[in-house]
């Protein structure tokens, strides 16, 4: 096995009842686990939630994530989405100082090449929506920084497996009954 850290995107298919983010952060806390990126939310099937995280170690250090998470009675199904072909996002809010003028123009530009959108605009400062893999997603902020960021927001990765690749779908996917 590898000996070297990486980032490791973790889908964790769960029930949807209340409680189930708390008890599995504080389990991977309790075990020295740190979770660099969080996201959670409903999936097609209103009683289960799809909890997408990241998290940096070897591969040691994923195995027992892994097997930690399938302990967890609410869990139904761990995958290790990094270890196959498939798309991520990150979505940012950033409130950037943009008074009327060339600064505005060319923060207007940047957002352009980034494909972002301006969400809102106010006398001395606009809002800005990017959304893409990490690493556009923090070029975009390193971009930002001189013209003076006021508030920045970022949503946790979230990820899927491309079509097409040999995984179950959230529908066909086993359920356990909560004990």
């Amino acid at each position: 096995m590898s000996k070297s850290n990486h980032r490791h995107v973790l889908s964790a298919l769960v029930q949807n009842v209340p409680g189930v983010l708390a008890h599995i952060s504080g389990m991977l806390a309790s075990r020295g686990f740190n979770i660099d990126s969080l996201a959670v939310g409903e999936t097609e099937d209103p009683h289960l939630s799809r909890m997408t995280f990241v998290v940096v170690g070897d591969d040691r250090v994923l195995e027992q994530v892994g097997k930690q998470l399938e302990k967890i009675v609410t869990v139904v199904r761990v995958l290790d989405v990094s270890s196959r072909d498939f798309v991520e996002r990150d979505l940012l809010l950033m409130k950037v100082k943009s008074p009327a003028g060339n600064s505005r123009s060319e923060i207007r530009e940047l957002v352009d090449i980034f494909r972002g959108k301006i969400v809102d605009v106010g006398p001395n400062e606009i809002m800005v929506e990017i959304s893409g893999r990490e690493n556009k997603v923090q070029a975009f902020i390193e971009r930002m920084r001189p013209y003076g960021i006021t508030e920045l927001v970022r949503t946790g990765r979230i990820a899927m497996v491309r079509s097409g690749s040999d995984h179950e779908s959230t529908a066909d996917a086993p359920t356990r009954a909560a004990s």
